[in-house]
């Protein structure tokens, strides 16, 4: 298996004292004092305390290193029970499509909108979004519910990003609200549809849960897919995905934290 990139994109230490000793402050303070001309420091204030400096031995380096190489919001477990992290807040147009269930898609919602995001979902279904809209935010705001092509501008920006997710069925209308920078769509299809190798071609990434074999053959002929990995689509258990960029692969096991299932329930592909 392939890892794909986790962001399906994904200083010079400074020396104790630097800047004089407590001796060259002293003898600057006592050069103004007594008028010899050596010019006056300023800026240094105050010596501050000394401690000692920590190193770690070269064969120790490595436990030093952060399980998650990249930033964004952690999307579940690769096969070795790494975190897979998407960065979905992009300074560039970012459009994702995930061939699954309702489940992922609302998780993916509350993950972003805990990276500071906000959340716009277009969908026929607002029944299904309500609670989740709710109970987002702690009573702030951060997920807002909008009738199919009735998502209005968002005024996306690098300090207020949006992540506008489309559940609008099997054939989406074309979107009033496109990807923009600091604004990713990601677009919900339950199965693979007739506008789904559009939408497939055209993502910067793609997720595909449990399918039809004759889904996972067309989806794998689209997607220039290895028959194995292919194949396993239709085998897939409950909350895996495989993630899919132009240049990588990876299954990801997406995992509800306890205030997650609380909410929403168990993972799931059928709604």
């Amino acid at each position: 298996m392939s890892h794909a990139a986790s962001s399906p994109s994904f200083g010079t230490p400074v020396r104790p004292g630097a800047g004089g000793t407590g001796r060259a402050a002293g003898r600057d303070a006592g050069s103004r004092g007594t008028g010899r001309g050596t010019k006056p420091r300023f800026g240094f204030g105050l010596v501050g305390p000394r401690r000692d400096r920590h190193s770690v031995p070269l064969d120790q380096l490595e436990a030093l290193a952060l399980p998650v190489g990249d930033d964004g919001m952690v999307i579940g477990v690769d096969a070795e029970s790494r975190p897979a992290v998407l960065g979905i807040n992009r300074p560039v147009p970012y459009d994702i499509t995930l061939i699954g269930g309702l489940w992922t898609a609302q998780v993916l919602a509350l993950r972003a909108a805990a990276t500071g995001a906000r959340v716009a979902v277009e969908t026929g279904r607002a029944q299904a979004w309500t609670a989740l809209a709710q109970a987002a935010g702690g009573g702030q705001p951060c997920i807002a519910l909008h009738d199919v092509g009735r998502v209005p501008p968002q005024g996306a920006s690098a300090g207020s990003p949006v992540v506008v997710i489309r559940d609008c069925g099997m054939r989406p209308p074309r979107g009033r609200v496109v990807s923009a920078p600091w604004q990713s769509v990601v677009t919900l299809l339950p199965y693979l549809s007739p506008v789904a190798p559009r939408l497939l071609e055209k993502s910067s990434l793609v997720g595909v849960q449990r399918v039809s074999p004759d889904e996972a053959t067309q989806i794998g002929r689209i997607m220039g897919l290895p028959r194995h990995e292919y194949e396993a689509l239709s085998t897939l258990a409950d909350g895996v995905t495989l993630w899919c960029t132009p240049g990588d692969r990876q299954f990801v096991m997406t995992q509800g934290t306890d205030a997650e299932t609380g909410l929403l329930g168990a993972a799931r592909r059928m709604d």
